[in-house]
Parts: C-alpha cells; structure tokens; sequence
C-alpha cells in the first residue's frame, strides 16, 4: 500500500520558519510526481508547490520566493520549506503523489493527483 506521512506542522508567528516533512512508502519514488497542497475548513484544497521526477519545481504565486519544495530520493521524503510565514498561510498542509500521465501533469495548475494522499499537518500563523 502507499503511504504518505505529513510532520513537521506546528504553531509559529508571523515571519517565522516550518520545514514540513512527507515520509513516502510503497511505490517507486522516483517515478511520481509530488506535491504539497493547503486547504482551509471550507474551501477548496489549493496547490502550494509541485515537483517533478526531475526535480523542476512550480509554485504557486504567494508563495513564490518563501517556500521551496524539494525531496531527497535516497529517503524517500518530500519536503516544504517555508519561510517569512503569514497568517494567511495557515491551513491544514498535505502531500500528494501520482503518476503524471494520471494526474494531469506535474506543475502547478495541471497536477491534480487521485490516488495518494497524506493525512495533513496543520500549519498555524499568528
């Protein structure tokens, strides 16, 4: 079975740092597409930052220049680096992983995964 496991979420102030941390098991790593998505209670989840089998990254714009999204294939582990943090950015945060073929492609805007998903860390900005 995949498995996606979300840490790292916390509770920080306003201009401060979280690194968030996606532990991924039980499919071939280095072939999917991975990305990190936000949702607030109510809304749409939306795509933070993507990143492809390459390692390209996408972002989406306000987040541009403080978030960096990056993954180490030796551990199997996606991360988000986030900085400069907002009191907007405040959401519930998961990863997510599929195939591009499957997902619509891997950039933001067109990946929009089915199949995999982690179980979200809560971020909160104050």
């Amino acid at each position: 079975d995949v498995q996606l496991v979300e840490s790292g979420g916390g509770s920080v102030q306003a201009g401060g740092s979280l690194r968030l941390s996606c532990a991924a098991s039980g499919y071939t790593y280095n072939r999917y597409c991975m990305g990190w998505f936000r949702q607030l209670p109510g809304k749409e989840r939306e795509a933070v930052a993507v990143i492809t089998t390459a390692g390209s990254t996408s972002y989406t714009d306000s987040v541009k220049g403080r978030f960096t999204i990056s993954k180490d294939n030796a551990k199997n582990t996606l991360y988000l680096e986030m900085s400069r943090l907002k009191p907007e950015d405040s959401a519930m945060y998961y990863c997510a992983a599929d195939l591009p073929f499957l997902s619509g492609g891997c950039a933001i805007g067109s990946f929009h995964p089915r199949r995999h998903w982690g179980q979200g860390t809560q971020v909160t900005v104050s």
